[in-house]
């Protein structure tokens, strides 16, 4: 049947295009129908009742069932209800019922406990020894951090950005600005600082003039970040108390670290400064303030002369507060460097500098409020 006699009635005696019956070996075509028989009789396919099955797919066999061919001899579809019993072509995956949920991650502390606890006792106990038994051995303990930790940062400077700050006179005017720190004070450092950064200025005139103001920028901060703060640490020392003044230092901003750390990972849901550090948290923070507290409370009331314990919780306070933002700064030095530590000197704690960080900005803030509180000895 061509396209124009869709529709149409069929004639009486119409066999196809030679009107010669049917062709050899072509099928019966069944009995035929006059004119006005045909006119009205109209065969009309049987439709199956389809099950429904609802959901968003229901229009859509509707309309399929509506749509169905009207004449034997169109194209043959395969019925609905055979399409029903054989199912879906593609079927969906079912889920393995039987196969069990993986575990949930545990938390990961980052970096090697075990090295980190050692080292750190380690330092400790030197640390310890040198300020007990002789004090001017724990002022050269001082030098030598400060020098290693001006040579990591200048090599992390020259690596990643190309900033070239001469590190020869950043050591020595350091290493003599711990010394006159402890020896004359705070008018001391101030005048070794000030030769320091001139030293860095004249020394790098001696190479070409290209990148000049950010190489002797970088050498006067470093000389500020390091050694400068590291020198409150020596004048702290020269009190009568002075080793029970460092160790109080020392404890507090361990005891700060470590109490931001383990309240943190267990507690921590809210970041601090995402942007900064992501590992921070706001939990973290109120566990270094109240670890910081208690302890800095019991080191005032036993190991200060003339201290009490509210002038300990007022110390604890700031403490966590210095140490908190000094470990922001140099995160965010270390992401301008991109570069995870400042070194690979100590082992599950990276480089000197990646210690010192909360370590510097603590010193002055405790040696001023030991002053305000107790005096300078």
């Amino acid at each position: 049947m061509n396209d124009s006699s869709w529709g149409a009635p069929p004639q009486a005696g119409y066999w196809g295009p030679s009107e010669q019956g049917p062709a050899p070996g072509a099928a019966p075509a069944g009995p035929a129908y006059d004119a006005r028989d045909a006119q009205q009789t109209r065969p009309m396919p049987i439709v199956p009742d389809v099950p429904d099955h609802g959901g968003d797919q229901d229009d859509d066999r509707g309309a399929a069932r509506l749509s169905g061919p009207l004449f034997r001899d169109e194209t043959h579809q395969t019925p609905p209800a055979q399409a029903f019993a054989a199912g879906p072509q593609n079927p969906e995956p079912m889920p393995d019922a039987s196969q069990p949920a993986p575990p949930p991650q545990k938390k990961s502390a980052g970096r090697d406990l075990s090295a980190a606890i050692g080292v750190g006792v380690g330092l400790g106990a030197v640390i310890v020894a040198s300020l007990f038994i002789v004090k001017a051995v724990f002022v050269g303990v001082i030098a030598v951090a400060v020098v290693v930790g001006l040579w990591e940062l200048t090599k992390r400077l020259e690596e990643r950005k190309g900033i070239r700050a001469p590190l020869v006179p950043l050591a020595v005017g350091g290493a003599a600005m711990v010394v006159a720190g402890y020896v004359r004070g705070a008018e001391g450092a101030w005048v070794a600082m000030a030769l320091t950064a001139l030293a860095v200025l004249v020394w790098r005139m001696t190479e070409p003039p290209e990148g000049y103001l950010k190489d002797v920028t970088a050498g006067v901060f470093a000389a500020f970040y390091v050694p400068f703060l590291a020198t409150f640490v020596a004048m702290m020392l020269t009190a009568e108390d002075g080793p029970y003044r460092v160790l109080t230092f020392l404890l507090l901003t361990v005891v700060s670290d470590t109490g931001a750390y383990a309240v943190g990972w267990r507690f921590g849901r809210r970041k601090l400064a995402p942007r900064i550090s992501p590992g921070k948290t706001r939990e973290g923070l109120v566990g270094a303030v109240a670890f910081a507290m208690a302890v800095g409370a019991l080191c005032l009331q036993f190991l200060i002369d003339d201290g009490t314990w509210w002038q300990g919780l007022l110390l604890g306070l700031a403490v966590a507060a210095s140490a908190t933002l000094g470990d922001l700064g140099e995160s965010m030095i270390k992401r301008d460097l991109g570069i995870k530590d400042m070194g690979t000197l100590l082992p599950g704690h990276g480089g000197i500098m990646d210690r010192l960080d909360s370590l510097l900005p603590t010193a002055p803030v405790v040696w001023l409020l030991l002053v305000v509180f107790v005096g300078s000895g």
